[in-house]
C-alpha cells in the first residue's frame, strides 16, 4: 500500500516541523505500508501542482492533518479541491485537531472519505489496513467516514499509554535544511533547530483549549535523550523546541528531565512550554544548567476572576512570582496574553499591557490576541448555549476570519469598541519593542565606533 501526506503551505518563509504527519508517516511504515511526503509548506507550490502531480503518481490514499483555525482551515478547502480535481481514486482522510472536533461538518465540507479523530498513529493504521482490504470501517474506533450522503462516528479510540512505543518521528522523510532555519528566541545563527515532545497532553483544562484527548502521558527520560543525541549525531542539532502542551507538568518531572540532560552531557539549548504555578527558582536554574534559554508561559490573563473564569487554575501572584524568578534565574520568559474572555473588560486589558511592558526582555515581539472559542473547547459549547455561535459553519464560514479579529464577542464591549481597545494596546506594545530595538542598535553602534569593536559583522537580521 502507499500513501502520501500533505504538509500544507501556511505561508510562513520557514515552517514549524510537521510534528503530527511526521509520527504518523514513521508509524505506517514501521508497519510495512509505503508513505510519501508532500512539502508544500517547503516549496510554497500552487495547490494546482498538487493535482497534477497525483494525477502523476499512483496512491492508494491521500491524507491531510490541520490544527484549528480560519487559515489551515481555508487551506484545507483549497487543498481538497485540488485533490478532489485528480483524474485518480484514491482514499482521502483528514486528521488533526481541527476536523476532530467536529468530524461531520468536515467531511461534509471537504468531501474527504474519513477523518482520524484525535490521536492518530493507531486509528491511522487500522483504517489504511481497512482499505488496503476493501473492508467496512464501523469498527475502527477513533474514526468518522462517509458512507455516501450519510456520516458515521464511531467510538472513541483509548490514547496510547506508553508513548515511547510509537516511533520517533520519520525525521529522514523530511528536508531538514528547511526546518533546522526556523527562527527562535535566542537562536544563534550558525544553530540547527528541530523540534521534540516529552509527552502528551497537559493535566489542566482552560476553557479556550480545544484539546480532546484526556490526561498527560510522559515520555522516559532516558528515551528522550537518546533521541536528542540522534539529532545532534546525524543531523547537527544543537537547538531542541520542545513542543509539549506543557513540558512543565510538575516540578518533580521538570527537574528530573533537567538532571538526565545535564549527566548526558548534550550541550545542547532548548526551549519549552512552562507553566508559572511551577516557575521556582531552584527548578529554573536547574533548567538553565540543563541548557535552557527560553520558558514560554501561557499567562492570559492579568486579572484573578478572568483566570478563575477561564479555568486557568493560576492567580496574578503566581504569575508575577514566576516571571521574576524565571528572569532571576537568567532564563527569559515568553508572555502569552489573550483578551476578551468571559467577564473581560478594558480596565482588565490596561492591566495585560502594564504587566508586558514592565516583564519586557526584548527577546520578542509581544501582542495580545483576542480569545477565540476553537470547536472543541468549552469556550465553543459556552457560545453555542449563550446563542453567540450557531454551529461549526456558523464559526469558520462567518465568525473566525482571521486570528487577530474578533470571532465571538464575551464582553460588555462593542465589537467597535473591542477592537479600538486592542488597536490602542498593541500601539502600545509594538512601540515599546521597536524603541527598544532601535535603542539597542544606537548602542551597538556607539561601541562599535567607540570602542573600536573589531567583532561587529554589519547590522544582520537574526
Amino acid at each position: 500500500m502507499r500513501v502520501l501526506l500533505v504538509i500544507h503551505d501556511n505561508d510562513s518563509y520557514v515552517h514549524n516541523f510537521p510534528m503530527g504527519s511526521a509520527y504518523i508517516a514513521a508509524y505506517l511504515e514501521a508497519a510495512g505500508i509505503e508513505v510519501d511526503i508532500y512539502n508544500q509548506d517547503v516549496h510554497h507550490w500552487p495547490n494546482q501542482h498538487l493535482t497534477t502531480y497525483l494525477n502523476n503518481n499512483q496512491y492508494d490514499a491521500v491524507g491531510l492533518g490541520v490544527i484549528a483555525g480560519y487559515y489551515p482551515f481555508q487551506k484545507m478547502l483549497e487543498i481538497s479541491e485540488a485533490i478532489h480535481s485528480s483524474n485518480r481514486n484514491f482514499f482521502y482522510f483528514l486528521g488533526g485537531p481541527g476536523p476532530s472536533a467536529e468530524p461531520e461538518y468536515f467531511l461534509r465540507k471537504t468531501r474527504a472519505d474519513a477523518v482520524v479523530i484525535g490521536e492518530g498513529e493507531e486509528t491511522a493504521l487500522e483504517l489504511m489496513r481497512k482499505v488496503a482490504g476493501k473492508e467496512p470501517l464501523n469498527q475502527v474506533k477513533g474514526l468518522a467516514y462517509r458512507e455516501g450522503d450519510e456520516v458515521a462516528v464511531n467510538e472513541r479510540r483509548p490514547v496510547i499509554k506508553e508513548i515511547d512505543s510509537i516511533p520517533w518521528p520519520a525525521y529522514e522523510k523530511f528536508p531538514f535544511l528547511h526546518y533546522q532555519l526556523i527562527g527562535v528566541p535566542h537562536r544563534q545563527r550558525s544553530d540547527k533547530v528541530m523540534t521534540m515532545i516529552t509527552g502528551r497532553g497537559c493535566p489542566f483544562r482552560c476553557n479556550f483549549c480545544y484539546r480532546m484527548d484526556p490526561g498527560v502521558r510522559l515520555r522516559d527520560p532516558e528515551a528522550i535523550v537518546e533521541e536528542m543525541r540522534h539529532l545532534k549525531t546525524n543531523y547537527g542539532i544543537n537547538y531542541i523546541t520542545f513542543q509539549d502542551e506543557l513540558l512543565m507538568t510538575s516540578e518533580k518531572r521538570t527537574e528530573e528531565l533537567c538532571r538526565a540532560f545535564i549527566k548526558a552531557g548534550l550541550n545542547m539549548r532548548w526551549l519549552c512550554s512552562g507553566r508559572l504555578n511551577f516557575a521556582k527558582l531552584d527548578t529554573l536554574k536547574l533548567m538553565k544548567e540543563a541548557g535552557c534559554v527560553f520558558v514560554n508561559y501561557g499567562i492570559e490573563s492579568m486579572d484573578d476572576q478572568a483566570l478563575r473564569n477561564m479555568n486557568k487554575k493560576l492567580t496574578t501572584k503566581q504569575i508575577v512570582k514566576g516571571i521574576e524568578a524565571t528572569l532571576a534565574a537568567g532564563l527569559s520568559p515568553g508572555f502569552n496574553i489573550i483578551f476578551g474572555n468571559i467577564g473581560e473588560n478594558q480596565e482588565v486589558l490596561q492591566k495585560d499591557v502594564e504587566f508586558l511592558l514592565k516583564y519586557d526582555d526584548g527577546s520578542q515581539m509581544r501582542t495580545i490576541r483576542p480569545v477565540t472559542p476553537y470547536p472543541g473547547s468549552d469556550l465553543y459549547y459556552h457560545a453555542i448555549e449563550n446563542g453567540l455561535i450557531k454551529d461549526c459553519a456558523d464559526f469558520y464560514e462567518n465568525k473566525h476570519l482571521n486570528s487577530d479579529l474578533l470571532s465571538v464577542n464575551f464582553t460588555d464591549l462593542s465589537d467597535d469598541e473591542f477592537h479600538d481597545a486592542l488597536h490602542e494596546a498593541n500601539h502600545t506594545l509594538i512601540n515599546n519593542y521597536y524603541e527598544n530595538k532601535c535603542a539597542a542598535v544606537l548602542e551597538e553602534t556607539r561601541h562599535l565606533y567607540a570602542e573600536r569593536d573589531t567583532s561587529f559583522r554589519g547590522y544582520r537580521h537574526p
